[in-house]
């Protein structure tokens, strides 16, 4: 029987390597996996590469895992957020990498690994530093820059509502990054704030097929009424 919902954040997290490569879904605040960001911590794995949207905010979370130095390098769009006080002095200070990506050739890139292509064209870019030691091509009378498929080995998402095999949907603006991420990972573990029974969630409604879901923690907060 197909069951992946695991009973406790250590079971969760068992096995998260140091060194690993980890994307954490959400869009500033919304839809990122507060709870599993605070059982990596922890577990304790370290030298991580962090592959999100935003550096973190204020000294919680995100901000708090590079804050204790669990983090070598981060793959984001934005680094710089209301709050960054955290990521900007360990930068000024050489203590962590930062890999600037836009915004949509980040989630272009994580889709890539999942979708299994390994490279793609694309015009962002073009003509700026993004663009150096990059190939770039003509195509029909444009320039384009390539970029490489993003392969993350553990992946933090949260989501709306789950079931034991994994399928997965997403509320409002917490569709973002995630869907995405548990693509593009081999590893991918799931907040969930309500768990359903098999079959309860309408298949038009599953975002993420459980095909690409490892384990699911059922972590209950905020409104239940649904969408």
């Amino acid at each position: 029987m197909i069951d992946k919902i695991v009973r406790s954040m250590a079971e969760a997290m068992a096995g998260v390597p140091d060194g690993a490569t980890v994307f954490i879904g959400g869009f500033g605040a919304v839809g990122q996996p507060n709870a599993l960001i605070d059982g990596l911590i922890e577990h304790g794995a370290k030298d991580l590469v962090i592959a999100t949207n935003n550096a973190g905010v204020g000294r919680v979370g995100l901000a708090r895992l590079m804050d204790l130095g669990r983090v070598r390098k981060i793959i984001c769009s934005f680094p710089r957020s209301s709050d960054p006080v955290v990521f900007e002095s360990l930068y000024r200070a050489g203590k962590i990498e930062l890999e600037i990506v836009p915004q949509g050739t980040l989630a272009a890139r994580i889709h890539a690994a999942g979708a299994g292509i390994p490279l793609f064209f694309t015009p962002t870019g073009v003509g700026t530093k993004m663009a150096m030691g990059k190939e770039t091509r003509e195509i029909d009378g444009r320039m384009y820059v390539a970029e490489k498929a993003l392969h993350g080995d553990v992946a933090l998402v949260e989501a709306w509502e789950a079931d034991r095999w994994g399928n997965l949907t997403y509320r409002k603006s917490g569709r973002n990054f995630n869907p995405v991420m548990a693509m593009g990972a081999a590893l991918t573990i799931v907040q969930a704030q309500h768990v359903r029974a098999l079959g309860e969630i309408d298949p038009d409604h599953v975002h993420t097929p459980g095909i690409f879901v490892s384990r699911v923690l059922h972590v209950p907060y905020g409104d239940p009424s649904g969408f």
